[in-house]
């Protein structure tokens, strides 16, 4: 083997820097930070070995548990209607009736590359207590305002409507991909046998996207269980009022860079991993069920 990477060393010298960058800044964090969970370290000072306990606190600190509640809580809030909302448009926007597809193509991608953080402060307005534009609205209605950042229902309202608005168009996107890709000839048939456009949609549309589906279903549910920086602008590092909008990488944020318990923090960055791929395969059996009926 080694007179073959030498025989090659041309060619591996030359796929070598993907390589060491990934080894530098992907591979070398994971290992350290798995090491890191086992260690009490307020990032100053020496490490001291500190066991199992740092997991033990995490399973039995109920701040934890509040943050994995918050955040499965805002994905069913934000993602399953995205990802319909997203299905829809795709659709939409593949019909031929619609017409300048390009631009409301263009438009819909739009909120995925604008800048967080201004989305987060927008967002902040709209929903303000005393003076935000959907307290305008419900006061021009004759209702009574809300305080939306001050309870815990409306932060996580809040934060759902921003993964919403910016995720929507992104997965439209990819839904179009996959409808291009629908022999155009099942359409035609289906409109000769007198289907409608709604049993044209559940009936073809749906089921040949299944992959596609999953696809999104996979990357949405990780994308929803790493939810920081909305929250963070929106309601600041405690989460607000009642700590609704405290999620998992907000708490993990708080115990590691802001109490400097550094040993902890990549413990409960360990634990997020375990909840992501527990509830990835999850997901991904539900969907492979419904496929295989």
């Amino acid at each position: 083997m080694m007179r073959q990477i030498w025989k090659h060393r041309k060619e591996y010298l030359a796929i070598s820097p993907f390589y060491v960058l990934f080894a530098i800044f992907g591979l070398f964090p994971i290992a350290f930070s798995f090491y890191l969970s086992f260690q009490r370290w307020d990032g100053i000072g020496e490490m001291t070995f500190n066991g199992l306990n740092n997991y033990r606190f995490m399973l039995l600190d109920p701040e934890f548990w509040k943050a994995v509640k918050n955040t499965l809580l805002i994905w069913v809030y934000s993602t399953i209607p995205m990802l319909f909302l997203a299905l829809l448009i795709a659709f939409l926007l593949n019909s031929a009736f619609v017409r300048f597809r390009t631009l409301f193509r263009i438009g819909y991608f739009l909120p995925n590359v604008t800048s967080l953080v201004a989305v987060s402060i927008i967002f902040s307005t709209l929903f303000a207590n005393n003076f935000g534009l959907l307290n305008y609205l419900l006061s021009v209605v004759g209702l009574d305002p809300v305080e939306w950042l001050n309870r815990t229902w409306g932060i996580q309202t809040a934060v759902s409507a921003m993964v919403v608005w910016r995720w929507a168009g992104y997965n439209s996107i990819i839904y179009l991909a996959g409808l291009q890709s629908i022999p155009s000839v099942l359409y035609e048939a289906a409109r000769i046998d007198g289907a409608s456009t709604l049993q044209t949609f559940f009936r073809i549309t749906v089921p040949m996207l299944r992959p596609v589906i999953l696809f999104t279903v996979i990357t949405s549910t990780i994308g929803g269980m790493q939810l920081f920086t909305e929250p963070q602008v929106l309601v600041g590092n405690n989460g607000g009022a009642g700590g609704g909008g405290l999620t998992i990488v907000l708490y993990l944020y708080r115990e590691a860079f802001i109490n400097n318990y550094f040993g902890y923090g990549a413990a409960v960055g360990w634990g997020m991993f375990i909840l992501i791929a527990v509830f990835s395969i999850v997901n991904w059996r539900i969907v492979q069920h419904r496929a295989d009926k």
